[in-house]
Order: C-alpha cells, then sequence, then structure tokens
C-alpha cells in the first residue's frame, strides 16, 4: 500500500510515517525541510503545499492509497502575526491537493488533519464538546482549519473523495516543540543542568487541557482510514484534562532539581481558551481506539528525550 504524508517533517508527521511503514506501507513523506530525526526505509521530497503543480507531479507520479494531510500553519500566535501566510499555506495546500488527486484521477482515502482550535471558547456545560459544537475559531489559524475541514467535506460531496476530518486535540510528546508540556520539561532540564536557576517561570497556570500522547494519535490517524467513514468528521484527543499547574507538578516528581514557579506576563496569551476538551465518544465507537500512554509517562519521555538534546548541545559547546 502507498501513502503519503504532507507535513511529513512535523511533529506528529514523523511518528505517523513511522506508524506506517511498521504496517508495511510504501510512505513518501513531503514537506519544507527534511526531517530533523531519519524514519528508515520511506521516501521524503521538499515540496511547499502551496505550490500546485509540484505537488500534483508527486501525486501523478507517486499514486498513493491512502494521504495524510498534515502540512500546515499550525501555532495559533504566529497565525495573529502572519494571518495571509496561515490561510495561503492551510487552505490553499488543502485546495492544491484535493485538485491534484483530481487531475492525476485519484481518489485515494485522505485524512485531513482538522483541530479543536476550530470550537473556539467553549462553555464548561458543553463539554466537552461534541463534533456538532458551533464552530467559533479565535485566530486566523483556527479560521483556516474550519475552511481545511469544510474544504474536505465539499470534496467528499461534490466528488466522491473518501475524505475523513480528523479533529485533533492537545497533542504532545518526545520531540515536540513550542506547547506548554514541551516549555515546561525543556526550562525544568535546563534547570537540572544548571543552565537556568531554579525558577520555573510559567504563563497562565488555570488553563485546562486534554492531553493526548503523539503516539496515541498517529496510532489513532492510521486506524482512521481502517474504520472511519467517508465524509465524517471525529474528534481525536487525550480522554483526561489537565491544568498547567497538574502539568508541573508532575513535572517535578521525576526532576532532580527543586524548583519555584513564578507567572511571567510575557508567556500569558492573549486569546487562550480557558479548557480544550473533546468528547470522542464518536471515534472511539467506530475504531476502538484508546490512549495508551498516560500523562505522567508522557512527560518522563519528555523529559529524557530534552535530556539528551540539551545535554549534548552543551557538551559541543564545552568543546568549542
Amino acid at each position: 500500500m502507498k501513502v503519503m504524508i504532507t507535513g511529513a517533517a512535523g511533529f506528529i508527521g514523523g511518528f505517523l510515517a513511522r506508524q506506517c511503514l511498521g504496517a508495511g506501507c510504501s510512505v513518501l513523506g513531503i514537506g519544507l525541510e527534511q526531517p530533523e530525526e531519519k524514519w528508515n526505509g520511506g521516501a521524503f521530497e521538499i515540496c511547499d503545499v502551496r505550490n500546485a503543480s509540484h505537488l500534483s507531479s508527486l501525486l501523478s507520479t507517486f499514486r498513493p492509497d491512502r494521504v495524510f494531510h498534515l502540512a500546515a500553519q499550525s501555532y495559533p500566535t504566529v497565525s495573529l502575526t502572519q494571518p495571509r501566510e496561515t490561510l495561503d499555506i492551510n487552505v490553499g495546500g488543502t485546495v492544491n491537493l484535493f485538485e491534484g488527486l483530481r487531475s492525476a484521477g485519484l481518489k485515494p482515502k485522505v485524512v485531513v488533519a482538522c483541530s479543536s482550535a476550530e470550537y473556539g471558547p467553549v462553555a464548561i456545560q458543553d463539554l466537552p464538546v461534541k463534533e456538532g459544537h458551533p464552530l467559533r475559531p479565535l485566530h486566523p489559524y483556527g479560521v483556516s482549519k474550519v475552511a481545511q475541514d469544510l474544504l474536505a467535506a465539499q470534496y467528499f460531496s461534490n466528488y466522491a473523495f473518501h475524505s475523513i476530518r480528523i479533529r485533533i486535540f492537545n497533542t504532545t510528546g518526545p520531540g515536540k516543540l513550542g506547547d506548554v508540556c514541551s516549555d515546561l520539561t525543556k526550562r525544568a532540564v535546563e534547570i537540572e543542568l544548571g543552565v537556568r536557576p531554579p525558577v520555573l517561570l510559567v504563563g497562565n497556570l488555570t488553563t485546562r487541557r486534554a492531553l493526548a500522547d503523539v503516539r496515541d494519535m498517529a496510532r489513532g490517524l492510521w486506524i482512521a482510514t481502517e474504520h472511519c467513514e467517508a465524509g465524517e468528521v471525529y474528534n481525536v484527543g487525550g480522554d483526561q484534562i489537565y491544568a498547567v499547574q497538574e502539568i508541573i507538578e508532575a513535572i517535578r516528581k521525576d526532576v532532580a532539581v527543586p524548583f519555584k514557579i513564578e507567572q511571567d506576563p510575557a508567556l500569558v496569551r492573549a486569546c487562550d481558551e480557558p479548557t480544550i476538551a473533546g468528547d470522542t465518544t464518536k471515534f472511539r465507537n467506530c475504531t476502538g481506539w484508546r490512549p495508551e500512554f498516560d500523562l505522567a509517562n508522557t512527560l518522563r519521555d519528555m523529559l529524557k528525550w530534552w535530556r539528551n538534546r540539551l545535554s549534548s548541545t552543551k557538551t559541543a559547546q564545552g568543546n568549542t
């Protein structure tokens, strides 16, 4: 079976590539740069999804049986300063993918990585949020994901593409950059290494997130192509909700050096949903998927990843 993954050099993309290779698939990953961590057995091509002709050429040559569309500008804060680029990549790239498939006469199963950011703020009584809840995104990134979502539904309705929409909730794990768990585990390891004083600077301590491990998410995306219904949308995410304070206390248990906590106003986001949690009943009933990693194991693996990364950097600097 041939699998194409757009955004394969990204965080989830790398784990998904290894998931597909482990299932015996021939994998072609595309992205803006080579993956930092290599995955053996697959091929990779530099391709910007905004380049319609290049993307179309790769599709017609490789002729995938399944496509996982993960390519995106995926940072909400970046989207506030770069809204046009965010929409060009996320919305334009999705159009280019489906039009490239149409031009090549291909109709593979297509999983489109949508986002919990589509929902925006959700009242406590509506949590965990269901797929039918109104979409009220807070930033251009969320708006772009709504557009991706609806485009996938439109290509199913108008052209009978086997498109599956997965609204991904907060996902973290070893190798993640730029989320709360990643920032906190990195700073904690820097404290261990003596790179920074024993003070953990934090933003908002009260925001709450249902967190999924990236390895569970990659497995869920793969399973979606096996069991999910074409044209449908599914929430996929963790089943436990954690406040930032709880994440910090879990990290503290696995860090050798005691530290204090101080809030840094610069780390408080201006537009941040107070609680993000999705009802994944529909996906679970359809696929039988369940998370296998709990938060303690995920954070432990993230601390280990950062120790390896930062220790090697410190050693290299010491040898110069």
